[in-house]
């Protein structure tokens, strides 16, 4: 493909040669003549210089000295849609493999794919173009609408309530039941009934492993939009708003409500029945047991403003030193107190 192919799909101008040849893309490191890049971190610099690379996308400020150069305003992104040009979606065609276990009240839209050993059952409903890979079990009552796929080992539980084009990667478990249990006289615990349902709402993607567990009773609801990274828990009953992030290994504990464009990053974690406002950040490993408020960013566990966490980390390194020069002062207040004596 030429560059200036690329180039007029990306929406970005050229500096060099408009008709280069390009066959792929790679990381800075790992390109090749031929292949197409991408920069947009400094630190990167001396990188391209040395880069086989034939083009990279940059921004306005950066001038490659050795390549032609496509202007954008978003690189990462351009990027990223770049990748979309030489390696696009494999096409799964229409129609529901042999191995396959549909039940007859099931409806599955036009140019559906239900791959090898899948099970759909009762009343469920499945839109256009969908497509379970293979070894996914949809329970029955659910509703699933247009562009949705499922990896393989994908389980979405009786009642769940599903959006168009969703993404549920390998392992994900979607409607599970809540941890939710009451001890009795005896001691013993009390099963209660999970009786709520799941609601994923338009263009979220759900990655391996992640469990949205179903609402004692009511709906455990992911916003349009949102992201949610491997190995996640999301507890019965949360509401996670619109265009929110969580990442890796974090957990909500159940009714914990997050807003709209949060960011929540790797091994955070809510206790329940708390609010994290719109726009909020959780910096890794941080864990928060009170509200959090719109566009805060928190850190650390017990949680607290992320200046004051950073203050206290530079702080803690020098612990040692800190209670030597107490310990000193200490005796120094001692001596002074005996000699008036």
């Amino acid at each position: 493909m030429k560059l200036w192919q690329i180039a007029e799909r990306l929406g970005c101008s050229i500096d060099g040669d408009a008709n280069l040849e390009i066959i792929g893309v790679a990381a800075i490191e790992e390109a090749k003549a031929g292949e197409l890049t991408f920069l947009t971190d400094r630190k990167y610099r001396a990188a391209l210089e040395k880069s086989l690379a034939s083009a990279v996308i940059v921004g306005k400020e950066i001038v490659p000295g050795h390549m032609a150069a496509l202007r954008s305003a978003n690189p990462r992104l351009d990027f990223a849609r770049a990748i979309e040009i030489f390696h696009p979606a494999p096409h799964f065609p229409g129609g529901i493999h042999p191995t396959a276990v549909v039940a007859q009240s099931a409806k599955v839209g036009a140019g559906a794919h239900i791959g090898p050993h899948c099970f759909v059952d009762e009343n469920v409903e499945i839109g256009r173009n969908a497509v379970l890979h293979s070894f996914v079990a949809i329970y029955r009552n659910t509703r699933i609408g247009d562009d949705f796929f499922a990896h393989s080992h994908v389980c979405v539980r009786e009642g769940s309530r599903i959006g168009n084009r969703v993404l549920l990667q390998n392992g994900v478990a979607v409607g599970s039941d809540g941890f939710g249990f009451e001890k009795q006289a005896d001691g013993r615990w009390y099963k209660i009934r999970q009786a709520g349902i799941v609601v994923i709402e338009d263009d979220v993607e759900i990655q391996a492993h992640t469990a949205i567990d179903r609402a004692t009773i009511g709906e455990t609801r992911i916003g349009r939009g949102t992201k949610i990274d491997n190995l996640v828990q999301v507890g019965h009953s949360c509401k996670i708003g619109e265009d929110t992030l969580l990442c890796g290994q974090a957990g909500l504990a159940g009714t914990t409500r997050v807003g709209n464009r949060c960011i929540l990053a790797g091994q955070t974690a809510s206790a329940g029945h708390l609010t994290i406002g719109d726009g909020a950040v959780l910096t890794a490993r941080t864990a928060v047991g009170e509200d959090v408020p719109a566009g805060a960013i928190y850190s650390g566990a017990p949680a607290i403003d992320n200046l004051a966490w950073r203050k206290s980390v530079a702080v803690f390194n020098r612990l040692p030193e800190l209670q030597k020069e107490v310990r000193m002062l200490r005796e120094e207040v001692a001596r002074l107190k005996e000699k008036k004596i």
